[in-house]
């Protein structure tokens, strides 16, 4: 018996997901995106709305199932973009069944991230059409095209990076300094990008840079700021330490510029990254107008660094923190709160390793007002003898201070170092073009480098001992205006305390000695 073949015609539409003998329009959605916020850019995204909107509307067999728009964000990779993934929910919640969109470039420049939402897409009967191509994802050739267009598009995408990057540091090599002036404090941007001081936001940075000068925490700074109703950078709410800490580290306010401090590892993914070395650094010194003198934020620098974990960390969760040392172990004084739970309740200070394992330290304890007592003592003696202690400083200054010698040394050695520098690299290239005698070859090699490390480690010395008496000179004429000022102290004030003294030690018999910024010290 011969075999008898009946075709069963399909009877839903692959297009609408609805029986073909009922008329039903195809649900329509368009997809928009510009990469930037740039002036001519928004102009693009607001045509690309207009113009799919009425395409869409335009036809008798779609129906109108919204317009998703992203702007202002690369299409390098699809986790970003809100309203594409709503757009690819709607989708498979079949809410869409078609989605118009210009060309592949402008839905997916990530030729995985592209194939995995089609292939996604087609499961559930929704297809893409792009018009540029004239590609519809559902045609049999459509996943073939689909594949050669999102990898041109990848590589359009990687050209225009690498091209990007360029340029960048080809502008860092030239010493170029650009900055986000919208959130960057201090400054504005001059008529050719440069950086011009705002007189208003430089009064900010420099009140933060003094109130760190006098032992604030960033965290206590933050607050005081925020207390005054000083606004932000950046629009922000209110003021964080983090916020408080970048502007203390920030070498443009001493008008210098480090570029390149950070670099995108991959194209796709945006992922950025500190430059730990891997790539170049420029360091462009005297960029432009300082808003801080290059000693005030050498001393800054000196005193974050100083605030790290350890043993004998300075803090500045207190006043008083990391100012009182107990005279028998060296360690910090610290805060106690006894009788926490009664009327009694009291905070002391004393040695923070009075009872650790081993000999106690003697040194007693004291109470918040006998300090402050005693620095309002040692102020008024310091008052009693401030005509010498002024005159012996302006007698001495530009002796103790001067860097003349030192500076000539650091020209020679920088000098040296980079002619050493050129030698090394240069035997090194010659050693891999020429087959050379190695044995001769290693000894040159190792002279050289034993010369630059010589050479190098002194000149790191001396440039830490201008950079040391830079700021010890700051330091002390800060110490000297504001002794200036004063006369006879009635009581505790903390900003004079933060000014005037830098350290408070405590003997075990109970002497204590009270050091000024000046190194000058009384006994009380």
């Amino acid at each position: 018996m011969a075999k008898k073949i009946t075709t069963i015609p399909a009877t839903i539409s692959k297009f609408s997901q609805s029986p073909i003998n009922q008329l039903t329009k195809r649900k329509v959605a368009a997809y928009a995106r510009v990469s930037t916020e740039q002036e001519e850019q928004q102009t693009s995204y607001e045509a690309q709305i207009d113009y799919y909107t009425n395409y869409i509307k335009s036809r008798e067999d779609w129906e109108f199932a919204g317009l998703y728009a992203d702007e202002g964000i690369s299409a390098t990779n699809t986790k970003k973009r809100v309203s594409f993934q709503k757009m690819i929910t709607d989708a498979l919640d079949g809410k869409i069944n078609l989605i118009v969109t210009k060309s592949v470039s402008r839905f997916a420049r990530n030729t995985v991230d592209s194939l995995t939402t089609v292939r996604k897409l087609k499961e559930k009967g929704v297809e893409i059409y792009f018009e540029k191509e004239n590609i519809w994802t559902l045609d049999s050739k459509g996943e073939l095209l689909i594949t050669i267009m999102s990898s041109l598009a990848q590589e359009e995408s990687r050209s225009i990076s690498e091209n990007v990057v360029w340029g960048q540091r080809k502008r860092f090599a030239y010493g170029k300094v650009t900055v986000p002036f919208k959130r960057f404090l201090g400054y504005d941007m001059g008529e050719d990008r440069n950086l011009v001081v705002n007189p208003e936001q430089a009064k900010v940075v420099k009140q933060i840079y003094g109130l760190f000068l006098k032992d604030l925490s960033p965290h206590a700074i933050a607050k005081r700021l925020d207390d005054e109703g000083t606004p932000t950078p950046g629009k922000a709410k209110k003021w964080g330490a983090g916020n408080i800490a970048s502007i203390l580290k920030n070498e443009k306010y001493k008008g210098d510029a480090l570029l390149q401090k950070s670099y995108t590892v991959d194209f796709l993914t945006k992922e950025k990254k500190v430059n730990e070395g891997e790539i170049p650094q420029y360091y462009v010194k005297g960029d432009h107008e300082a808003i801080i003198k290059p000693e005030v934020w050498d001393m800054v620098q000196n005193l974050l660094a100083l605030r790290t974990s350890g043993k004998n960390r300075l803090s500045s969760a207190n006043v008083f923190s990391s100012k009182i040392k107990c005279g028998d172990c060296g360690s910090w004084y610290g805060s106690k709160i006894w009788h926490s739970t009664s009327k009694y309740r009291r905070r002391v200070w004393r040695c923070n390793h009075k009872y650790d394992e081993g000999e106690k330290c003697q040194t007693p304890h004291l109470s918040d007002d006998e300090i402050k007592a005693i620095i309002v003592k040692a102020i008024n003696q310091l008052v009693d003898m401030k005509t010498e202690v002024i005159d012996n400083y302006h007698e001495i200054k530009a002796i103790l201070f001067d860097t003349t010698t030192l500076e000539t040394e650091q020209g020679e050695l920088e000098e040296s170092v980079n002619t050493l520098a050129a030698a090394i690299n240069s035997a090194i290239e010659e050693n891999a073009r020429v087959a050379l005698d190695q044995g001769e070859y290693e000894k040159r090699y190792n002279d050289l480098v034993a010369e630059f490390d010589k050479t190098n480690t002194r000149l790191e010395a001396v440039k830490l001992e201008i950079t040391q008496k830079q700021s010890r000179r700051e330091q002390m004429e800060l110490f000297i205006t504001e002794l200036e000022t004063i006369g006879v102290v009635e009581k505790f004030d903390e900003d004079l305390f933060r000014s005037l003294v830098e350290i408070i030690t405590i003997e075990n018999d109970g002497k204590v000695v009270v050091k000024f910024k000046d190194g000058g010290e009384v006994g009380i």
